[in-house]
């Protein structure tokens, strides 16, 4: 049996920016997946402390009224989701999340913002693993298909339906049922162990950012620096 065939935990978070080290969580969520069917999530609503954009409102629904007034602290939603992600880790089942690198430096940032205990304390000093990224896995595995590769078109081309885009429990099942989809279409890709995918997206995602950087200096854009790092970016001092 494959891993895509196993539990997996499904991902997501709703945030204030778009800049992982500096965007906030306004929502987060973590679902268990199996076969593609959930079997239970946790949700949160933080209020960020911060003015939430009225771009990123406009993308995800949440108004600085609702999360100032039903919203947690944003200290303790950040450690909750931080506790719940790394209770899976522990016991050896992967979280799946769309475009992964985002997503866990948000929260790693987060967590250094206020003072918390990163992903690798909570694991003893081990990094936070096995992750495993659609986005990531997707534009390995069919690397020439044109168009785009957000979650709304992949899930499109996987047949993955995806109810309400930029919800935070909506994007992490689909997350999960894209993660299975891609492994059914791609055989070599299911058969890897979780520890051994993780560290292939590891060299994949490193492999895309160094052309992906080449290109936009092909381009004439000289100074372009695409971050290579993959699940989890380097967080700066300045990231508070």
């Amino acid at each position: 049996m494959g891993w895509h065939q196993e539990l997996l935990v499904g991902f997501d978070l709703e945030t204030t920016g778009t800049e992982p080290r500096e965007a906030r969580i306004v929502t987060g969520a973590v679902i268990e997946v199996r076969s593609g069917e959930p079997l239970g999530h946790r949700e949160w609503l933080a209020d960020p402390g911060v003015e939430i954009p009225a771009d990123a409102v406009a993308v995800h629904g949440i108004s600085n009224e609702r999360a100032v007034t039903e919203g947690e602290p944003a200290d303790r939603v950040a450690d909750a989701i931080a506790e719940a992600l790394v209770s899976y880790w522990r016991a050896g089942v992967p979280v799946v999340a769309y475009n992964a690198a985002f997503d866990l430096t948000l929260l790693s940032a987060e967590l250094r913002r206020h003072r918390l205990p990163s992903l690798a304390e909570r694991l003893g000093g081990t990094a936070p693993a096995p992750v495993i990224d659609p986005y990531t896995i997707d534009r390995r595995a069919d690397r020439y298909r044109r168009g785009k590769r957000n979650l709304e078109a992949v899930c499109a081309e996987y047949g993955v339906v995806l109810d309400a885009a930029h919800n935070a429990s909506a994007d992490a099942l689909a997350a999960a049922r894209l993660a299975t989809a891609i492994a059914v279409r791609h055989p070599k890709i299911a058969a890897l162990g979780p520890a051994e995918l993780h560290r292939r997206q590891i060299e994949w995602y490193a492999e895309w950012a160094a052309d992906f950087q080449a290109f936009l200096r092909r381009k004439g854009d000289a100074a372009a620096v695409v971050d290579g790092l993959w699940p989890l970016r380097e967080l700066t001092p300045e990231t508070v």
